[in-house]
């Protein structure tokens, strides 16, 4: 499976964004489909994550409230809405995908198989 991300950007604070996280595959009801982000000197942050099958979301509190995620089953690809965007929402943005994880690893980045190249999100002051 390979994950194809696209759409992020430079935007002020107060701004907003949308992700868009393409998979070569269909994305089958197993999958698991979650964005997570890296700012320079930190570790890999979970942000969100969406169960293909039910739709069911999964959102770090730091972006609830703020960020939507959503999907496209006929094109395979996920969105991710970012509204009022802030400073320390400064980061790469990677989406990530599996299809065998379980409930309590979908915040853990090491439990995904299949990772997208990247898109760089900065938002000033």
């Amino acid at each position: 499976v390979q994950l194809q991300a696209s759409g992020g950007g430079l935007v002020q604070a107060g701004g907003s964004l949308r992700l868009s996280c393409t998979a070569s595959v269909r994305t089958s009801s197993r999958f698991i489909m979650a964005w997570f982000r890296q700012a320079p000197g930190k570790e890999r942050e979970f942000v969100v994550a969406l169960n293909w099958s039910g739709g069911y979301t999964y959102y770090a509190d730091s972006v609830k409230g703020r960020f939507t995620i959503s999907r496209d089953n006929a094109k395979n690809t996920m969105y991710l809405q970012m509204n009022n965007l802030k400073p320390e929402d400064t980061a790469v943005y990677y989406c990530a995908a599996d299809s065998r994880l379980i409930t309590s690893s979908i915040r853990t980045a090491n439990q995904y198989d299949y990772w997208g190249q990247g898109t760089q999100v900065t938002v000033s002051s």
